[in-house]
């Protein structure tokens, strides 16, 4: 079992390449669908985005935390769920929302704020929740890992995408509408390319290793999602609303959880088949979440 710390993930500095531009291409699509008007509904109605974002950042790193105290998994599969909490939104999740018939104008825009929000929290709650736990704390003193070095490249792959959109946006708004339902769907072809393509060169890793995390990815997720709704529940939101607040914070943005991965960890074998694996078992869930809900009409 202890076998799965030691193994390291093959993926070399092309694919990462690749990656950094997959998720640029999709922070640019976000930003596509992002304008003042989201801005100033936020101060008009702030409740839905707020609780959102502490469903995200504050509360699935925290339960995230407890699941991982009460199940104790391998240090290196812990810090991959440690990774996946910390990570914002993904993407997709502006599409499944979509499907679900929920609310799919607060879901590009939490995807959008919990972006920005990241450049922050994702290095914060990693680094928060992976030295608070002990197994995992041990790995972390042997990684050169500095919440700057995260900041550092989070800035580049979200922040400046980010704005670059929205200024695009600003300034051709009838051109970004085109753009983004072309890059959308392009990019999640890209990130799906890219994980498959990791499976492939690493088929024994994976095979050898995805035992592990099976069961442990799966059951996150279902916490994931289920928190998400809880919370837009006990705070009496609407139904469209939660369900896009139980689907925000299911689907995370796990091609940004492999980036760092690679890059900060050298491909460690727990944390890459734990994230790799959610970011292809989250689109099942959601796809059948969604394809429940679009056939409920109220709770």
């Amino acid at each position: 079992m202890s076998d799965v710390n030691q193994a390291e993930i093959d993926f070399d500095a092309n694919g990462l390449f690749i990656l950094n531009i997959a998720l640029a291409i999709v922070m640019f699509g976000v930003a596509l669908g992002i304008n003042l008007k989201d801005f100033k509904q936020l101060v008009k109605q702030p409740k839905p985005i707020l609780i959102g974002l502490l469903s995200q950042f504050i509360l699935l790193p925290l339960v995230t935390f407890l699941l991982v105290v009460l199940i104790q998994p391998v240090p290196s599969i812990a810090l991959g769920m440690f990774m996946v909490a910390a990570c914002p939104g993904g993407n997709i999740s502006n599409f499944i929302t979509h499907l679900s018939k929920g609310n799919t104008a607060l879901s590009i825009s939490l995807t959008a704020f919990a972006s920005v929000l990241a450049l922050v929290f994702t290095p914060f709650n990693f680094q928060l929740y992976g030295n608070l736990y002990g197994p995992t704390s041990s790995i972390l003193k042997s990684v050169t890992l500095h919440p700057l070095a995260i900041f550092k490249i989070m800035f580049l792959i979200l922040g400046i995408p980010l704005f670059l959109g929205m200024l695009f946006n600003y300034y051709n708004p009838k051109w970004s509408v085109k753009l983004s339902k072309i890059l959308k769907p392009l990019s999640i072809l890209i990130f799906i390319s890219i994980v498959i393509v990791a499976f492939s060169k690493n088929i024994d890793v994976f095979t050898s290793f995805i035992h592990h995390v099976l069961a442990i990815g799966i059951g996150h997720n279902i916490v994931a999602l289920l928190l998400g709704f809880g919370v837009a529940k006990l705070f009496r939101l609407t139904f469209k609303n939660q369900k896009t607040l139980s689907i925000e914070t299911g689907i995370q943005n796990s091609g940004l959880g492999l980036l760092l991965v690679f890059t900060f960890f050298n491909g460690l074998g727990g944390m890459a088949v734990l994230v790799a694996f959610w970011g292809i078992w989250h689109i099942i869930s959601g796809l059948l979440l969604a394809s429940f809900w679009s056939r409920t009409t109220k709770s």
